[in-house]
């Protein structure tokens, strides 16, 4: 029968396979849990600075939005001449 060549692959494989995993698992760097690691301390941030981070974010995001909307009126005007130019 034909097919046992394929067979012995497929074993062999499966065998390597499970060889790298048992040494895998033996050079695991981070293994265990997080309890031993240290945070880092950040400050807390008033209501007066989320406040000011606010509202530059939303005067940057109207700003982007407007450049957006003048572009693609932009683009559609000039694609629009475009097309009547070659369609009239």
């Amino acid at each position: 029968m034909g097919g046992e060549g394929a067979m012995m692959a497929a074993i062999n494989s499966l065998k390597n396979n499970r060889s790298l995993m048992s040494k895998r698992k033996e050079n695991k760097p981070f293994s265990g849990s997080y309890a031993g690691i240290e945070l880092k301390e950040f400050p807390k941030a008033s209501k007066t600075d989320l406040l000011k981070i606010r509202e530059k974010l939303q005067r940057e995001n109207k700003i982007r939005t407007r450049k957006h909307f003048v572009i693609l009126t932009l683009v559609l005007v000039i694609f629009a001449f475009i097309i009547y130019r070659y369609l009239f």
